[in-house]
């Protein structure tokens, strides 16, 4: 039977966007025919978590509502370097456990990190959302491989723009950051658009030459 994962912050015995994990929960065991789904909210009360800190809160669970917990220490690190890579077939339409692709893609690469590019348009990192910033403004690519619970919750509080984000006007952007349910909207995380590698060059209009 398939497993799924769940990534929950928690933060000085404060757990993080319930809701919206709650019914990617909901939506994953409809989608595959089930009705009850797992509770987060329950399983994070029995977990008594009294500690202080950042913590991810990892649940592993299948559609037959069995379930494991880890809780786990929590800090951002710096990425070194991005390189883009081209998958035109993946698909991670729900949160997998199975990450074997997304591994091997990573492997082959020559970064520390990996940003899947799509038919020619940008999506996710091998485990975030992304940003995009132009101006004062935040954009998040339209074609995401995983509309994450971050990513939800910073669109519908208008925080960030959707927008169509290519190869082409990539160079648009002046930086990037990563978002996911451990990492919220911040500028002091961004990173300069060079930090990918392989960065296409932005084409000279009007050159003269």
């Amino acid at each position: 039977m398939s497993q799924f994962i769940e990534s929950i912050k928690v933060e000085d015995q404060q757990i993080f966007l319930l809701d919206q994990h709650q019914k990617r929960i909901n939506d994953t065991f409809s989608h595959f025919g089930k009705t009850e789904p797992i509770d987060l909210n329950g399983i994070f009360k029995e977990l008594q978590h009294d500690e202080d800190g950042l913590y991810k809160l990892k649940i592993t669970y299948d559609l037959a509502g069995e379930y494991r917990t880890q809780m786990i220490p929590y800090a951002i690190s710096e990425i070194k370097d991005f390189q883009l890579v081209e998958n035109n077939s993946y698909d991670y339409s729900f949160k997998f456990e199975d990450r074997k692709a997304l591994e091997k893609m990573k492997t082959l690469s020559k970064a520390a990190e990996i940003i899947i590019v799509k038919n020619n348009h940008i999506t996710d990192t091998s485990y975030s959302n992304l940003l995009f910033k132009k101006g004062k403004d935040w954009f998040t690519p339209k074609t995401y491989l995983l509309n994450g619970v971050r990513r939800q919750y910073l669109l519908e509080s208008k925080k960030i723009k959707e927008a169509e984000i290519t190869l082409q006007n990539l160079s648009d952007f002046s930086h990037f950051q990563i978002i996911n349910a451990m990492n919220d909207l911040d500028d002091s995380y961004s990173y300069p658009l060079e930090r990918i590698k392989n960065l296409p060059k932005k084409t000279q209009e009007n050159s003269g030459l």
